[in-house]
């Protein structure tokens, strides 16, 4: 079958590979569908391997050549013994946290996306999403509605994400929520954060190009840029009483988008960190101290978060859809997406490749 798989930085390849091996006990196999790329497969084609391990993974055994692809969706083909919750023919919105199920601390306390053995398809597994099919376990894979489009089922993950860090937040109707970056997960916090009832969104952002697509996909959101106002001004400006901002989701992995969360929210506000940083990075925490103030990291997901957010997105109440700019096909993945999204004009959002053309 046709894959994508990662050799090293710079070097993505398409490449003819072995079908999936039939499905064990406890295993599934689908034909994909769509799949996302994803901000962690840029950085793993821009300067990795990071996730993709170099010797094999002490819990899955996984090791480069890596077929990419945690975003995505398709239909079951085949089952192992065991298997009850999916049947051939559903289709399936994949979650792809591999990690023990028991006999691990944060395992047998339900918290999977904390285990210190885990590991990710699409980055540590046999299989991934930019193939014509995959192998995973049955947890991996949640049935989806037929109000659901296929599309739809790729943009499950990301959109879980957020969903987590609206829980983190604790996000409530009427709140007034700041998000930093507009890119996929940006866009995608901001639909989440309105989805959970809040009533005045920011985003900030250094290209201007983010924005317009932010106002197109949120309508009434409020957008920065700091290349030309200060972003704790006018959310300010724009706060009850002048106070700053309930909550500040911080999408970005930069130090300085975390110091501008640090100085919009009001006293006893929230900063929720969601992107993440690549090096240590630094934040006054005098005034983290005087607004007596909380920052709260945020990983992943729960895994038990899968059935609320396709009904999330199936009802309409987040449509993720509509961070969508473009669809290609595998053979054009890397020139058409990676490339593409990697181009500092940022002219895409989220990019989802068709397994199907």
């Amino acid at each position: 079958m046709k894959a994508l798989r990662f050799h090293a930085a710079k070097d993505l390849r398409i490449e003819n590979i072995d079908q999936p091996p039939a499905p064990g006990p406890g295993q599934v196999v689908i034909r994909n569908r769509y799949v996302g790329i994803c901000g962690t497969d840029l950085h793993e084609y821009a300067s990795g391997p990071i996730f993709v391990p170099t010797d094999a993974h002490p819990f899955t055994g996984a090791t480069s050549p890596q077929v990419l692809g945690h975003e995505f969706g398709g239909e079951v083909i085949a089952i192992g013994d065991g298997v009850t919750k999916v049947t051939i023919g559903d289709r399936v919105s994949v979650q792809p946290l591999i990690m023990p199920r028991s006999d691990e601390y944060f395992a047998d306390r339900g918290l999977f996306n904390l285990s210190g053995s885990l590991a990710l398809v699409g980055l540590s597994w046999i299989s991934g999403g930019m193939s014509e099919m995959a192998l995973l376990n049955d947890y991996n894979v949640e049935k989806i509605p037929d109000s659901m489009s296929d599309e739809e089922a790729a943009l499950v993950e990301p959109t879980a994400v957020c969903v987590y860090a609206c829980d983190r937040a604790g996000i409530t109707a009427g709140d007034s929520v700041l998000v930093t970056g507009a890119g996929p997960i940006g866009m995608l916090a901001l639909l989440c954060a309105r989805a959970y009832g809040a009533t005045r969104l920011f985003v900030s952002d250094l290209n201007e190009t983010r924005l317009e697509l932010a106002r197109k996909i949120v309508p009434g959101v409020i957008t920065i840029n700091p290349k030309t106002d200060n972003i704790g001004d006018v959310v300010r400006a724009h706060s009850q009483d002048g106070v700053g901002c309930d909550i500040a989701l911080e999408c970005v992995g930069n130090e300085h988008a975390l110091q501008s969360c640090l100085d919009a929210i009001r006293k006893q506000g929230v900063i929720v960190q969601t992107g993440l940083h690549p090096g240590k990075g630094s934040i006054d925490f005098f005034q983290l101290t005087f607004k007596d103030a909380e920052i709260r990291g945020s990983w992943c997901y729960p895994t038990h978060s899968w059935p609320r957010t396709i009904d999330l997105i199936s009802s309409g109440a987040v449509p993720a859809s509509r961070v969508v700019t473009k669809k290609i096909t595998l053979d054009r993945a890397v020139s058409d997406g990676f490339d593409a999204l990697l181009d500092p004009a940022g002219s895409e959002l989220k990019i989802l490749i068709d397994l199907a053309s």
